[in-house]
Parts: C-alpha cells; sequence; structure tokens
C-alpha cells in the first residue's frame, strides 16, 4: 500500500483554490470546499483517491509543512516506542 500526500494549491486566474492528492499510481485535484475546514479538506481529497484507485481500510493522517500524509493501517507494521 503506498502513502498519500495531500497539498493546498491556491487559485490563480483560471482555477480555484485545490487540494492536490498523490501517490505513486495517482495524482487527483480536489475543488477546495470553504464548508470544510482544511484539515476536512485534504481529507476529502485523500477519500476521493482511496475511492478512485479502489482501495480501503482504515486510514491515519499527520501534517506536515505542506499538507498532510496519509497511511492505510491495514499493511502497516505496527510498534511502540
Amino acid at each position: 500500500m503506498q502513502a498519500i500526500i495531500t497539498k493546498y494549491i491556491p487559485c490563480t486566474n483560471t482555477k480555484g483554490s485545490r487540494i492536490q492528492a498523490k501517490c505513486e499510481a495517482k495524482t487527483i485535484y480536489f475543488s477546495y470546499d470553504h464548508a470544510l475546514n482544511a484539515e476536512g479538506n485534504h481529507i476529502a481529497a485523500a477519500r476521493e483517491l482511496i475511492k478512485k484507485l479502489g482501495w480501503d481500510g482504515e486510514w491515519v493522517n499527520g501534517g506536515t509543512s505542506t499538507g498532510y500524509v496519509f497511511v492505510c493501517t491495514k499493511y502497516c507494521e505496527k510498534f511502540e516506542v
């Protein structure tokens, strides 16, 4: 399973704000939904990519300096520190 990375893409003169969701298999752009908060938009974009790829499982996310990373826990090696 591949990790998904999301980042905010600001609006331009021709396109509205959007969230880029990408992994090795595919990249999509999700229109920013102003009814959601920032994290909600990143989650929605990741969900859309997961659906398009036909993936399933329980996902967790963490923030980065440019957005979020999403990882499926179904196939992860779990450990404690």
